[in-house]
């Protein structure tokens, strides 16, 4: 399940053109029965300001050497957010293969910030979901990571796979929904890593959840918001989050939680720390 990134193109077109409406981008509807949702083809090519047998060689890949100011019109006639626009110009762009990604490590200086953030729970997290490093609190919080497998200690698996961990989350459906965004994103800045290859592989052979939410073909960079959790051993806990991208290294984020000052999520938290300073969880990293 290599990503054939001429066919990603089209995908990610269509289904960009999918969730417009010619109303909304102030374009006339003639009525009539519509074969596919959304804007045709013409309609947005006219948007766009190009022809339409332009805009049809683009959404099928039949050559990669758009210029930046097509690719801007089409990005602006989609109404795309600064993260789905990237991802069309790396699409769009010829790739010349590069290497193979090689294994991620965390600099001990991260490792140290880790240990540093004790009251809050924080993992570092690299490509295809992998989690490199993390502190105490985010093994009690989310499972005990250093008990796994190295192969085993990714999110996205553990979210879509694991029943432990999909019990976890509140909104589970919504956090499925965010890793197969967050792969689609990473699968177009790696096509061609093997390891991301398999994990899609894998996920779409064993998650029904994961197959339809990666069908739907969004794109999401999660830098920062909110989870629900559920844990088994302190009940609710209502967590904000922070992704913070290291600037020589954009394949690692790190995640730090944070909690309103005295909510209920706060205690439940306090008490989280304390039963992870009692052994139930171990600081460990790859």
């Amino acid at each position: 399940m290599a990503l054939d990134r001429r066919a990603e193109l089209g995908e990610f077109l269509r289904s960009r053109r999918a969730r417009l409406r010619p109303e909304e981008v102030g374009l006339p509807d003639y009525g009539g029965r519509r074969r596919v949702p959304g804007l045709r083809r013409e309609e947005l090519a006219r948007l766009a300001g190009v022809s339409v047998d332009h805009y049809v060689r683009l959404e099928q890949g039949r050559t990669l050497h758009f210029s930046e100011a097509v690719l801007d019109a089409v990005a602006r006639a989609l109404r795309l957010d600064p993260v789905e626009r990237e991802h069309l110009f790396r699409l769009a762009r010829p790739w010349n293969g590069g290497e193979t990604p090689g294994p991620q490590r965390v600099r001990p200086g991260l490792r140290r910030l880790l240990d540093s953030a004790a009251d809050v729970p924080a993992y570092i997290v690299g490509r295809n979901t992998d989690v490199l490093a993390w502190n105490p609190l985010a093994a009690a919080l989310i499972t005990d990571f250093g008990a796994l497998p190295p192969r085993q200690r990714n999110l996205a698996r553990l979210v879509c796979l694991d029943e432990g961990v999909r019990h976890l989350y509140a909104d589970w459906p919504g956090k499925v929904e965010d890793v197969a965004a967050y792969l689609r994103l990473d699968a177009g800045r790696h096509p061609g890593d093997p390891a991301t290859a398999a994990l899609l592989a894998e996920l779409e052979a064993a998650s029904p959840e994961f197959r339809a939410a990666w069908a739907r073909h969004r794109i999401r960079d999660k830098t920062h918001g909110r989870y629900v959790y559920r844990h088994p051993a302190v009940g609710e806990l209502d967590l904000g989050f922070e992704t913070l991208r290291l600037p020589d290294d954009p394949d690692q984020a790190l995640v730090a939680h944070t909690v309103e000052e005295d909510s209920p999520s706060q205690t439940a938290l306090r008490l989280l720390a304390a039963w992870a300073r009692d052994g139930k969880a171990a600081t460990r990293s790859s």
